[in-house]
């Protein structure tokens, strides 16, 4: 019952940080030095830590079913096809494509170089430097835009071209941990003059399959026999993650309308610096 509890309070802080830009993984492995998992191997932790990702991302869509789902079966879909035939929203479907095409970067650096990247660069000191460093670049780039129009006003503005570049930005996060996947593709979506509510919008649905393809990366190489405590633990992580995913959305949409990124930012350098002196001077000292 404790470790469940402990994988609740997982899955709250995951459904919380995944989608404000302020690194999901600089809190869970505070949280995984404060709290670990008894009776739970290191790979056991490695696999839980993104799998519980899964949760967060079903309420991206359920929340966003209408603009995920290309298939249309509305009154509207009947009176251009009278014999009731399914039809595809082309709108919906260019969007998806455009969202493969932000993939493959990080794909192609995930697939080839996962394991080493963990290797080389899962500590807290790359996990802190990144937490500060984008940190600041949020304060920047939100000074840099004040007072700009930005170009890019709706999802279906955004080019091949601008996906593209929101994916490279998106390997930043895939090769240093600590730099928020959310955050390395809305400062690069904001750099490259995307509006706050459609960078905000394209990088939930951007995670969607590469949530899912990470987890899915990470379950076949644990493979697929839990014991029923680690599978208790995996359950229970992802179902609070998705409860908290469903509200953190609603309020960062709302949030974002009127205010701009710097609280994040600043929130990212205090919580680098906590976790520099924490693993410093506390955890191994």
């Amino acid at each position: 019952m404790l470790e469940i509890l402990k994988a609740i309070l997982y899955g709250i802080v995951e459904g919380i940080t995944e989608w404000l830009p302020v690194s999901s993984t600089g809190h869970l492995i505070l949280l995984e030095e404060l709290m670990p998992f008894a009776g739970m191997s290191e790979d056991f932790f490695g696999m839980f830590d993104v799998v519980i990702q899964l949760g967060a991302i079903l309420a991206v869509v359920v929340l966003f079913w209408n603009k995920l789902w290309p298939f249309a079966f509305t009154a509207g879909a009947r009176e251009k096809n009278p014999g009731n035939i399914p039809w595809l929203r082309m709108d919906i479907m260019t969007m998806w494509f455009k969202i493969l095409v932000s993939c493959v970067p990080a794909a192609i650096i995930g697939v080839l170089f996962d394991d080493v990247l963990n290797a080389l660069f899962y500590r807290y000191e790359v996990v802190a430097l990144a937490l500060i460093i984008f940190g600041v670049a949020f304060i920047l780039i939100e000074n840099w835009n004040k007072g700009r129009s930005p170009r890019i006003n709706t999802l279906a503005e955004i080019t091949y071209q601008t996906a593209l570049l929101i994916g490279v930005f998106q390997v930043i996060a895939a090769v240093f941990p600590g730099t928020s996947r959310s955050g390395a593709t809305i400062v690069g979506a904001l750099l490259i003059g995307v509006s706050r509510t459609v960078a905000a919008e394209y990088t939930f649905f951007l995670a969607v399959p590469v949530m899912f393809g990470a987890s899915l990366l990470k379950l076949v190489k644990f493979g697929f026999h839990f014991t029923p405590m680690e599978l208790g633990a995996l359950l229970a992580g992802c179902a609070v993650a998705f409860i908290v995913s469903v509200f953190v959305l609603r309020f960062l949409l709302s949030y974002i309308k009127k205010h701009d990124f710097k609280l994040f930012g600043w929130y990212r350098i205090l919580l680098g610096l906590v976790v520099l002196v924490a693993f410093r001077f506390w955890i191994h000292a």
